[in-house]
């Protein structure tokens, strides 16, 4: 049964979440102010699902029952279903202009629903029909799961099992006859707060000695011994002030991360979907990287169209649309922000379906996206800033326009002073102008830079990893071969 957004706020509130943030325990966190605008977000996904104008793109029929649920939870059966994945991520970008944090959990759901059918083959375990059956549960349910996968790694010269701490990496801490206990931490979690429940997956290939961190499982968001440290952004603590509302950029829509940490946390054995088999830790990695790279040809484009939107808007309240040099900004930005689209697509519609059933994308291709994603958007922000101009970092809080007071000789206030010397064109107000200058803001700069800036370097894996993996997909091989034949040498 698909939830209403208004749903998934309540159900929020019956988990028993442990979130820290500023060193302090916060009990009410689904209405702090600082956390809400990214449970807004979330709670976009699920009204968008309940509006007929979007259900093609929002929900699907699940392989599973046949029911209509929410695409989001969806096992992709077609390259149609991974073209309109990227679709609906394009709109949630558009919808919220920053991140709605349902794309690890949908990555994660397909890559191990592959990965176990492969286990199981091998080794005659039950994972895959663990997690069909956890799948059905979540999508029963329209839950939020998010999808976990970077440890915090410690040294990066050394493996797993070579870390001082072992806690570096989650690991399988203790064998039961009934689960597992595990522990250590996942870091740079997008969603976890907001989320009713987490799935764990390897964050790196591992060797024989490393079979105790090659662990995979799913655990309820408040389960006895997790708990999360929120990551603060840049700009965040502006949601706190008084009457807080332009300075914000992006008032109702936010992103969050945070540290992830299993102090000894129990996993019963059907929630557990891979356990010491190290050989396939790798290929859940690979295939999640995979379909996460796919997913910001969508979610990056549409947060790339607001930004698009808000730089002509700039332009236009500056009175400085007309100029040659601001127009081709914006055609450069829209050229950019099209091939990042392109590259989603591209993926989505070379994919194929695995022995599982399920359908993956063209690995080269959603690594190439993504490297355009580490490149493309700091342009388009780039641009974004050159059209807005210094303002956008210079101006006055909206508190200052808004005061009354006096501070001029003739008993004018100081939100007069403000309002009369930032005026511009006659297209907007000086507040309105004031608004779109302080959205940009958040974006190039602010806590919403995280999402799309920052995020785009190193979300889903750091450029370093997309050109590895574009060099084990890119075939050179069998390209010196067509060089030869043309060039006609026969050895």
């Amino acid at each position: 049964m698909l939830m209403t957004g208004d749903q998934y706020v309540e159900s929020l509130r019956k988990l028993k979440t442990r979130v820290y943030m500023f060193g302090e325990k916060i009990d009410n966190w689904v209405d702090h102010p600082i956390i809400k605008p990214s449970i807004n977000c979330v709670k976009m996904t699920y009204d968008l699902a309940q509006d007929p104008q979007y259900a093609d793109l929002m929900t699907a029929k699940s392989s599973l029952t046949g029911e209509t649920i929410n695409r989001f939870a969806h096992l992709h059966q077609s390259a149609d279903d991974l073209r309109k994945k990227v679709k609906m991520q394009r709109l949630c970008g558009q919808k919220t202009a920053s991140c709605f944090q349902r794309c690890v959990g949908m990555d994660a759901f397909n890559a191990v629903f592959s990965t176990t059918f492969e286990v199981d083959k091998k080794y005659g375990t039950h994972y895959h029909e663990n997690f069909r059956k956890y799948l059905e549960h979540v999508q029963k349910e329209d839950l939020v799961v998010d999808g976990a996968m970077t440890d915090p790694k410690g040294d990066r010269g050394l493996p797993p099992h070579a870390q001082k701490d072992a806690d570096l990496f989650v690991h399988i801490k203790e064998r039961r006859e009934d689960g597992i206990i595990v522990s250590g931490a996942k870091c740079h979690q997008t969603g976890s707060i907001n989320s009713h429940e987490h799935i764990i997956m390897p964050t790196q290939a591992m060797g024989e000695d490393d079979k105790a961190y090659a662990v995979s499982f799913a655990c309820p968001s408040d389960a006895e011994g997790l708990y999360m440290i929120y990551g603060r952004q840049s700009c965040d603590t502006r949601k706190l002030e008084p009457n807080a509302d332009v300075d914000l950029g992006n008032k109702n829509f936010g992103g969050q991360e945070a540290l992830v940490v299993f102090d000894d946390v129990f996993i019963p054995n059907d929630m557990i979907f891979l356990c010491g088999e190290n050989e396939f830790a790798g290929m859940l990695v690979e295939r999640f990287a995979g379909y996460h790279r796919q997913s910001y040809g969508g979610c990056k484009v549409g947060v790339g169209d607001v930004i698009i939107g808000a730089a002509a808007l700039a332009a236009e309240y500056n009175g400085a649309q007309k100029a040659s040099h601001i127009k081709d900004k914006l055609i450069e930005m829209t050229h950019l922000n099209e091939t990042l689209y392109c590259c989603g697509i591209a993926c989505s519609a070379e994919g194929y379906p695995t022995e599982a059933g399920n359908y993956q994308i063209d690995l080269l291709l959603a690594n190439v996206c993504k490297q355009n994603v580490t490149r493309f958007p700091y342009e388009i922000v780039r641009l974004a800033e050159d059209i807005a101009g210094g303002l956008m970092v210079t101006m006055p809080s909206s508190t200052d326009f808004n005061s009354d007071l006096k501070i001029g000789k003739k008993g004018e206030t100081l939100g007069e002073v403000c309002n009369k010397f930032f005026v511009a064109s006659p297209a907007a107000t000086t507040i309105e102008r004031m608004r779109i200058l302080r959205f940009l803001e958040n974006i190039c700069l602010g806590s919403s830079a995280v999402g799309y800036r920052t995020e785009s370097m190193h979300g889903a894996g750091s450029p370093q990893a997309q050109r590895i993996m574009i060099s084990r997909q890119g075939n050179i091989e069998a390209k010196k071969e067509l060089a030869k034949v043309i060039a006609g040498i026969k050895k």
